[in-house]
């Protein structure tokens, strides 16, 4: 069996349950060198195999994985955050269904969530917004037409921008030519729940600066939107006048 399994955005302790038991049963890790957090090998039991994915190809990666499951081993595919997040899994799950390997996945805390943790923010307040837009700036992986993210901005809804901290000129200028205005609250948050972790509270028109000031040109999550600001809604959950199955207003 081939098991992906989301590390976590950084911090070991971020991990699932379930997929700290995975590394722990595992025979063979082959893990995102570049982007998880080494300490997480350290689940791993005596005699476990370790191989770095950074400077292997897919095709090297699949055959890793056969290899191992025709010797009767178990494998951790183990990616950043979620693996379905920007994970490049589906290509690797392609290539085993070819091969008659069977592979299961257990999801992840994907680093968007833990910039939200970090900057204690709620990314769905009451009367300000009710949608969450995950993106990114096309770089050597293209973006279709139609998510442009200067049309995603025209909802000027809350945005969690990935892999573009070394594109924030750009990302700035587009998001205010599609509808955010120019003082929307935003954030950087560089290596977000790692040791390390640094926060850049901006706004857009001072993104690409503050970012250049503080040293930050990747890995990092970018935030923007007014559930960043002072001012707050209030549930209508918890509102006294609200009735429910739980609770009556009435009473």
């Amino acid at each position: 069996m081939i098991t992906f399994v989301g590390a976590g955005p950084g911090a070991p302790d971020l991990i699932t349950l379930r997929g700290q038991r995975a590394i722990a049963a595992a025979d063979l890790i082959i893990y995102a060198g570049s982007l998880v957090n080494p300490a997480l090998l350290e689940y791993r039991t005596e005699g476990c195999a370790v191989l770095d994915s950074a400077g292997m190809t897919l095709e090297e990666v699949v055959q890793a994985m056969a290899e191992a499951h025709a010797n009767n081993q178990r494998v951790v595919r183990l990616h950043t955050g979620d693996p379905s997040l920007y994970g490049a899994i589906r290509e690797q799950m392609e290539r085993l269904e070819a091969l008659g390997i069977p592979y299961d996945i257990v999801p992840g805390v994907s680093s968007f969530l833990g910039a939200v943790a970090a900057l204690k923010a709620e990314l769905t307040v009451p009367g300000i917004s009710q949608t969450v837009i995950l993106t990114r700036m096309p770089g050597r992986t293209p973006v279709p037409e139609k998510e442009d993210i200067a049309g995603l901005a025209a909802h000027r809804a809350s945005m969690a921008i990935f892999l573009s901290a070394a594109m924030l000129e750009e990302l700035a200028a587009k998001l205010i030519s599609g509808g955010y205005a120019a003082s929307t609250p935003a954030a950087i948050v560089h290596k977000a729940t790692w040791a390390d972790e640094r926060i850049v509270r901006t706004s857009l028109e001072h993104l690409a600066r503050d970012a250049r000031e503080h040293g930050i040109a990747k890995t990092a999550m970018v935030l923007v939107g007014d559930f960043l600001g002072p001012e707050a809604g209030r549930s209508r959950l918890y509102d006294p006048s609200f009735s429910h199955g739980y609770r009556d207003s009435n009473r």
